[in-house]
């Protein structure tokens, strides 16, 4: 009778070498409404101009790579009663910026220091994200940033998760990408990266140690 054979081993996800953060909402505080309480006197009519003028649907558009120029004579065309509002968007945008999230800056420094390799992955404008990096002095600690206006590409699309991939020479299994917002980790999960949906510094955290990248 043969002998009998060794169970064959347990298969393991490959160990992490490298971490992707979006930006907004992770790292950095951003909301318009920071600016355009300064221009409202009523919220609920803020929010209305909010979720129907300079949607959020309208603001994706820049960071697609629409120009902001193009975006306000558009958008102002449709609302001329409202340009200077939109406008503000654009003039203003430095308003929108809230501080960095501490705790998840802290997190991001642990990493640092323990070698792995460390990525942004942001839907931003190309134009606003030069007036934003210099106030986070954060983002220099990155090997490199993606930014979806500078690339025309936009999360969900799995394009730029593959741009990113090949931009760096990433093994999707071996990247973790973080981000706050489902549609866009179902999409980097889609695309073989270890995916993490941001709720809490102390959520993300338990996550990185279940991964080995922290202790």
């Amino acid at each position: 009778m043969p002998a009998a054979q060794p169970d064959p081993p347990a298969l393991h996800p490959a160990p992490a070498t490298a971490v992707v953060f979006d930006l907004g909402g992770v790292l950095i505080d951003w909301n318009p409404r920071y600016l355009y309480r300064k221009l409202f006197d009523d919220e609920a009519a803020m929010e209305s101009f909010l979720a129907n003028v300079v949607s959020p649907e309208w603001n994706g558009q820049q960071d697609s790579g629409r120009t902001w120029a193009e975006a306000v004579e558009v958008l102002g065309r449709e609302h001329p009663e409202q340009r200077d509002l939109i406008a503000a968007y654009w003039h203003r945008w430095q308003e929108t910026l809230g501080d960095a999230i501490a705790p998840t800056v802290e997190i991001l420094e642990e990493l640092r220091r323990t070698g792995v390799r460390l990525y942004a992955l942001s839907n931003w404008s190309a134009e606003t994200f030069p007036v934003a990096r210099p106030r986070y002095p954060f983002l220099e600690s990155f090997d490199g940033i993606v930014i979806s206006g500078e690339v025309k590409l936009a999360k969900p699309d799995p394009r730029i998760f593959r741009h990113l991939l090949d931009r760096y020479g990433l093994d999707p299994a071996a990247t973790v990408f973080i981000d706050d917002s489902e549609a866009n980790v179902r999409a980097a999960a889609a695309h073989g990266l270890v995916a993490l949906r941001f709720e809490d510094a102390a959520t993300l955290r338990n996550d990185l140690v279940r991964l080995g990248l922290l202790d």
